[in-house]
């Protein structure tokens, strides 16, 4: 497929993460007064889609508003036939030589004045371990590499239920977690700030419809229940996991944050993107098998910029090195009989590839630590400290276009002051 061209010029440039193919969904404001509400990004400008439907000129859910919310979920609730019908009537509108432009033209709203919020209510939030190379890279420094997977790796998805409270949009800043940190030169755990907090890069997928209780979905049904896609940083305290993960594994090492890029990418507009699983080294059982391709070609990158530096990319990765798609996730979350919900997320664990400027996380870039990862101005990292800035960027690469996910940014604040967490302990 090849650039569909808009009326607004700058969709039209090769370098725009928003071009019409992409057609990407977010929540914004612009302004301390204004109520949040859905828009779609095109180019570098924001489409007021609840001033269209306001107007009458989309009605996705017929006599029942469903755009003038600050969240998706009321959408999703439609289905795929409905998603399929926006996405159409919103490329007739905004085609080049559209009939209706003068009705459409208002309703556009530069993005440089808008806020973004969270694009939709995070229902559950379910985090998985499902990279390869992500998976040997950490087994490796911790067991060695003749036991770095877990005996159950090469068979089943393995992941655990996080907290949806702490799912927050790009831009959010957040302090330092403090937690009982064990390290072999303590006797006991002692009460501390991390001091090996690292981002780990991974993508979000956000189911648009559920499932029913006591009933599992298919591999394929749960690619249709797939509305979209985000960016996403589970960021994570290793000192903290390293300590409490055994048996139950992670619990406040990753409850602090999980940040997610302000744009969903509706599943649409990546399937010229398709791509396959890598080929399996350890059969899987019937109900994990895929129908066809499910991962996508999403070129990804990680950029750290350090307080008063310069932004420097670390790390360039793809998605397609995941061994695991988001498809067989949730096909295998709903086995027990488990009921998925619309805005419920998944991450699909970190995404790393097979060299070192291809890993997806601190851990694995400064390998545990012991191989600083040097940075411009002559500093250097093991793992994140206080103030640094993690960007996240990615995108699909098409015959003239691409489609992005706008950035999905944070910043690791100072942790507040012990005085002030002993008194919450108190």
């Amino acid at each position: 497929m090849s650039l569909i061209e808009s009326w607004v010029e700058s969709a039209n440039r090769p370098d725009t993460d928003f071009p019409l193919n992409n057609l990407a969904l977010g929540v914004f404001t612009t302004g301390p007064e204004d109520v949040p509400r859905c828009g779609v990004a095109i180019g570098d400008m924001i489409l007021d889609v609840a001033r269209l439907e306001e107007a009458g000129i989309l009605r996705p859910g017929g006599d029942e508003p469903v755009l003038g919310l600050p969240f998706w979920n009321a959408f999703m609730e439609l289905g795929p036939a409905a998603w399929l019908a926006f996405r159409e009537a919103l490329t007739e509108l905004l085609r080049k030589g559209a009939q209706d432009r003068a009705r459409v033209e208002p309703a556009l709203v530069p993005m440089a004045r808008a806020v973004l919020h969270m694009p939709f209510a995070v229902a559950e939030f379910t985090d998985f371990y499902a990279g390869r190379h992500h998976a040997f890279n950490v087994g490796t420094m911790f067991r060695g590499p003749e036991n770095a997977l877990p005996p159950n790796w090469l068979h089943i998805p393995i992941g655990y239920n996080g907290r949806a409270s702490s799912v927050v949009v790009s831009g959010t800043d957040f302090r330092r977690p403090w937690g009982q940190i064990k390290g072999p030169e303590f006797e006991s755990p002692i009460l501390a700030p991390s001091r090996r907090f690292d981002f780990e890069l991974e993508m979000g997928a956000i189911v648009g419809q559920p499932s029913r209780f006591g009933h599992p979905v298919t591999v394929a049904e749960a690619d249709e229940m797939i509305f979209g896609y985000v960016i996403l940083n589970d960021w994570s305290a290793r000192d903290i996991q390293a300590w409490e993960y055994q048996p139950l594994g992670p619990f406040q090492a990753k409850a602090t944050a999980t940040t997610v890029s302000p744009w969903i990418v509706m599943k649409a507009a990546l399937e010229p993107f398709r791509a396959p699983t890598p080929p399996r080294e350890k059969p899987l059982l019937p109900y994990l098998e895929e129908p066809g391709p499910m991962l996508y070609d999403i070129a990804l990158e990680v950029a750290l910029r350090p307080e008063g530096g310069e932004e420097s990319v670390i790390t360039r990765t793809n998605y397609r090195e995941m061994y695991y798609s988001s498809a067989q996730q949730l096909a295998h979350h709903t086995l027990s009989g488990c009921p998925m919900n619309i805005g419920d997320l998944l991450g699909s664990g970190t995404i790393s590839g097979p060299t070192r400027e291809s890993r997806g996380s601190m851990l694995e870039l400064s390998w545990g630590g012991k191989e600083p990862l040097a940075l411009p101005g002559g500093i250097s990292r093991t793992f994140l400290e206080d103030n640094d800035e993690v960007i996240m960027r990615g995108a699909a690469i098409g015959d003239g276009y691409r489609i992005g996910f706008g950035a999905c940014r944070g910043r690791v604040l100072p942790a507040l002051p012990e005085a002030e967490i002993l008194k919450q302990g108190a």
